[in-house]
């Protein structure tokens, strides 16, 4: 998968030094998805006052930190991928306002 991303924009989502750190991330955030939602319609543990994925909501704002807006759209389409369109839209309004993503 991310031959064929660097294929098409020329380099890797984020720093070599990061690969372990983001796969890592990327498989919390499939089980998070898998077991909680990213959404809720009660707030309460694991989900904060706007029904967002506490957890999520702290790995969207570590990837931001690594590659911006470039990385998070690129564990957003490998959570697309593996878990549908449903909570793959879910973790778009998780992710809201952490960095520069939009839902």
């Amino acid at each position: 998968m991310l031959e064929f991303f660097e294929s098409i924009f020329g380099s890797s989502p984020y720093p070599a030094q990061n690969r372990e750190e983001v796969q890592r991330l990327v498989d919390e955030l499939l089980k998070i998805g898998r077991q909680d939602d990213f959404l809720s319609e009660r707030p309460g543990s694991p989900f904060n006052s706007q029904c967002r994925h506490t957890r999520a909501r702290e790995i969207g704002k570590r990837l931001n930190e690594i590659g911006g807006m470039r990385l998070m759209e690129w564990v957003h389409q490998r959570v697309k991928r593996k878990l549908g369109i449903a909570l793959a839209s879910h973790l778009e309004y998780a992710w809201a306002e952490i960095g520069e993503w939009m839902p």
